[in-house]
């Protein structure tokens, strides 16, 4: 007999799922779902812990699927402007093409949500395409598992993936800090390795952010510098001493701003790399932060459990 998730589980999926809606903002559902229904549903437990991870891969996964296509249409359009006389009509063309390809993705995006949605309200067992039954064979979920046939979703692969969801999400700027944020709330006193986890994720994830909106504070600051030296030296040629002085610290300001630019991909990948490790049952850490968090964890614990003894 299979099993009927009640109307309680059905309505967890049903949210976490259409979480994927807010775009980023969303996250929170999810963990919220997986903590409030792990050990009373394994149905809802694994139609969040699914949405979840749609939301932090897939989100990942559009955003370099945009890259690819504003790359290859600016290419494109390079090309075609440089071999049609009427550039007027051409470049319509293009970004008419661009406008559509890049809808057509997000609607793609939102599209697989609100069937898992509408699936989960009738109480099917949804799978997204691709991850659905291989997170389905790694948290040994078994939908037609009833009473007492019934066992848990493994626990250690639960939290491995929760924590996994938070370190990619570092590409999602800002809202991605809810994934570490809820998860060590919720289920950090339950797990020291997700504890761990959840709180050096929590540290990466506000440095990224903070340098990102510093880098746009700069920015900001130099051109008001410029704009400023314009004013004061009364010269737009910006010849007076003045007017170089407020070009100097504009170049200057500008310089910090291409090193901001480059290093913030950079803590992406790094992001990237740690949630995989995690998922594949590595205790990641961070350099420096990592180390940090964890000395300071296990001097505040009691000691009987480390995050290497979680592994």
């Amino acid at each position: 007999m299979k099993n009927t998730p009640s109307t309680e589980e059905r309505i967890w999926a049903v949210i976490a799922h259409l979480s994927a809606i807010a775009m980023g903002m969303g996250l929170l559902l999810p963990v919220i779902g997986w903590s409030e229904q792990r050990r009373k549903s394994n149905y809802a437990s694994f139609q969040c812990l699914q949405a979840l991870g749609y939301q932090s891969l897939g989100y990942t996964i559009w955003i370099l699927v945009a890259l690819v296509v504003v790359v290859f249409t600016s290419i494109t359009a390079v090309v075609g402007i440089a071999n049609v006389e009427n550039i007027q009509s051409e470049m319509m063309g293009i970004m008419i093409a661009h406008t559509t390809l890049m809808f057509g993705l997000i609607g793609i995006y939102f599209a697989l949500p609100i069937i898992g949605a509408v699936a989960c309200a009738f109480g099917k067992d949804f799978r997204y395409p691709l991850m659905g039954g291989r997170l389905a064979r790694y948290l040994g979920y078994d939908f037609s598992q009833t009473g007492d046939e019934q066992s848990w979703l493994d626990e250690d692969h639960e939290d491995h993936w929760v924590t996994s969801m938070g370190h990619f999400s570092v590409i999602i700027m800002l809202w991605g800090i809810l994934i570490p944020v809820t998860a060590w709330i919720l289920q950090g006193k339950r797990s020291f390795f997700l504890r761990f986890q959840t709180i050096q994720t929590l540290f990466f994830q506000a440095s990224v952010t903070l340098l990102f909106f510093g880098g746009m504070f700069l920015y900001v600051a130099g051109a008001f510098v410029l704009l400023g030296a314009i004013g004061l030296s009364g010269d737009t040629g910006l010849s007076t001493p003045t007017g170089m002085i407020g070009i100097v610290a504009f170049l200057v300001l500008m310089l910090i701003i291409v090193v901001i630019i480059l290093i913030v991909p950079l803590f992406h990948i790094m992001g990237q790399w740690a949630g995989y490790r995690v998922l594949k049952g590595d205790n990641y850490r961070y350099p420096v932060i990592g180390k940090l968090v964890e000395k300071r964890l296990l001097q505040s614990s009691s000691g009987s459990q480390t995050p290497m003894e979680h592994n």
